[in-house]
């Protein structure tokens, strides 16, 4: 078995200036930090405990909807040694983490109501390190419930959502967001949500109607980075490690959210993971 590395192709090295201070809050310092990126389908429990393994210092869970974890009660799993949050009726994990990563996971929100995303976020509060809220998905499901890039046209929303947050949870509170029209729109919207009392902001460095094809515009996330005072997260082209070099001299920070393939997007090795998956789960047949 290889030695463990750091992650590097699926991390994020997050800028950083200064952190918030409070007497209630609890913090989470996102300076130089290695960070396991949000992915839909992927980012679950065993996937984040074995980034963790090789290094990651902070994971995303994968989007979950607020209207879904509303759906669900708290159980713990004896069997496993987890905390699942279940679906009642289906009884389908919509959620699942353990104590091991209590102090590193960042429960990632898809809402459109302010009230709504604290009464999800405080059912799953007490178990995980920090709470995101994602308004850059560009995708139609999205969309039409008016979450993720919905809300980036509706700056009073995303106060009220984050404000409430903030003034209502004890743990960390983020969000990502995508490049408006114009740099002057995005530092505004960006200024607009620093000032909610955020402790990091993610910026996809393409508009909504971009494609994954589209280069991103590193440049627009450079304008937040000089703009703001909190950590702010670069997102968009980050294929390999080389790449972190050039983003970091782009931007004048240290943040990337890759979009890589797979193997290498998750734990910024470059084994395959079903190789990494055999070494943290030998077996008598391997």
């Amino acid at each position: 078995m290889p030695p463990k590395q750091k992650p590097q192709n699926c991390v994020l090295f997050v800028s950083t200036v200064r952190n918030r201070q409070s007497l209630h809050h609890r913090e989470m310092d996102y300076h130089n930090k290695h960070i396991l990126a949000p992915m839909v389908r992927v980012g679950t429990l065993p996937l984040r405990l074995l980034a963790a393994e090789y290094g990651a210092d902070i994971t995303y869970g994968e989007e979950i909807i607020d209207h879904k974890i509303l759906k669900c009660e708290r159980r713990i799993n004896e069997l496993l040694g987890s905390i699942d949050f279940v679906e009642k009726g289906t009884e389908s994990v919509v959620f699942r983490t353990c104590d091991q990563e209590k102090d590193k996971v960042v429960f990632q929100i898809g809402t459109s109501d302010a009230a709504r995303a604290l009464t999800a976020a405080q059912l799953v509060c007490n178990d995980v390190a920090a709470i995101d809220v994602n308004m850059g998905c560009p995708k139609p499901f999205s969309l039409s419930g008016g979450m993720g890039a919905a809300l980036l046209s509706k700056p009073e929303l995303i106060s009220d959502i984050l404000t409430t947050l903030r003034r209502n949870l004890s743990l960390p509170v983020t969000c990502k967001i995508r490049l408006l029209k114009s740099p002057h729109d995005t530092v505004e919207l960006a200024r607009r949500i620093e000032k909610t009392g955020v402790n990091a902001i993610a910026v996809h460095g393409r508009y909504v109607l971009d494609r994954p094809r589209d280069p991103a515009k590193w440049s627009g996330i450079a304008d937040v980075v000089s703009a703001l005072s909190i950590p702010v997260i670069a997102n968009g082209d980050v294929f390999e490690y080389a790449d972190f070099q050039r983003i970091k001299s782009a931007t004048g920070m240290f943040g990337p959210i890759p979009r890589l393939s797979l193997p290498n997007r998750c734990l910024g090795s470059s084994l395959p993971i079903v190789l990494l998956v055999i070494s943290a789960f030998p077996s008598d047949n391997t």
